[in-house]
């Protein structure tokens, strides 16, 4: 990974890197293909359900669009052991389960779990098999990982929370050998599941200091960073972009 500050900021330090993102057909996702594409990476991203949005970004961008069911781990470890030494891995794939705990559907809750948790926690450990020195590993978590400001999101809380612990300790594991693991934490996001225009925007930006939903491209420039040469010494922390939602 080593390359010099000016290459990063001639928007080429990524030329010909191998980045894989789990989830990145839409939203969020989306935008880091996008990102890193734009930036000369060699970019494979998975989709689940949304065959025809991932054929679409992947003829726009020139990426390589893999179907692959992030609720199975031995097909999230398929998808990243076929796809090789990866340079980059970024974690996307995620679903939300919301509603009184009391009443939630326990295989919902499963299904979450497996999806939130499980697989980034094989795909990193994969990727890490064949990591080259100085690799880097982000997985998308979520501002409810830290604050909690409505209730009937235990479950979806719970995956993100764990996403913490988790990164904290494949840092100190991945550490002896440079690779770096972190946590992006993105507060609301205009995507489909939670646009600018929906139901809970003014309860949302009640309580934000910026009173607005965040971009996708937002997300994708943080994980860009973190990918970079200047986030070199930044591993096993939490990094929350939520226009001070949380503040």
């Amino acid at each position: 990974m080593a390359a010099s500050r000016d290459t990063y900021f001639q928007g080429k330090y990524f030329q010909d890197k191998s980045v894989l993102v789990l989830g990145g057909s839409r939203g969020i996702g989306a935008a880091i293909v996008r990102r890193f594409a734009t930036e000369g990476a060699r970019v494979t991203f998975t989709y689940a359900g949304s065959r025809e949005a991932a054929e679409k970004l992947a003829a726009e961008t020139g990426t390589v669009a893999e179907k692959t069911d992030s609720a199975d781990r031995d097909a999230v470890i398929a998808r990243v052991r076929e796809s090789g030494p990866l340079d980059v891995l970024v974690v996307n794939a995620g679903v939300g389960a919301f509603g009184d705990p009391l009443e939630q559907d326990p295989d919902e809750v499963d299904r979450l779990v497996r999806i939130n948790v499980t697989s980034p926690y094989h795909a990193a450990v994969e990727a890490a098999r064949r990591m080259p020195e100085g690799g880097r590993i982000i997985v998308i978590g979520s501002v409810n990982g830290d604050r909690i400001p409505f209730p009937g999101l235990s479950a979806y809380a719970m995956s993100k929370s764990a996403l913490q612990g988790m990164a904290r300790g494949l840092a100190r594991d991945f550490g002896p050998r440079g690779i770096t693991v972190n946590v992006v934490q993105p507060g609301p996001i205009d995507t489909d599941m939670n646009p600018a225009d929906g139901p809970m925007k003014d309860v949302m930006h009640a309580v934000m200091a910026l009173k607005r939903h965040g971009r996708p491209e937002d997300v994708a420039g943080m994980v860009a960073w973190l990918a970079g040469p200047e986030a070199s010494f930044v591993t096993g922390a939490m990094h929350t972009i939520d226009g001070g939602f949380g503040a």
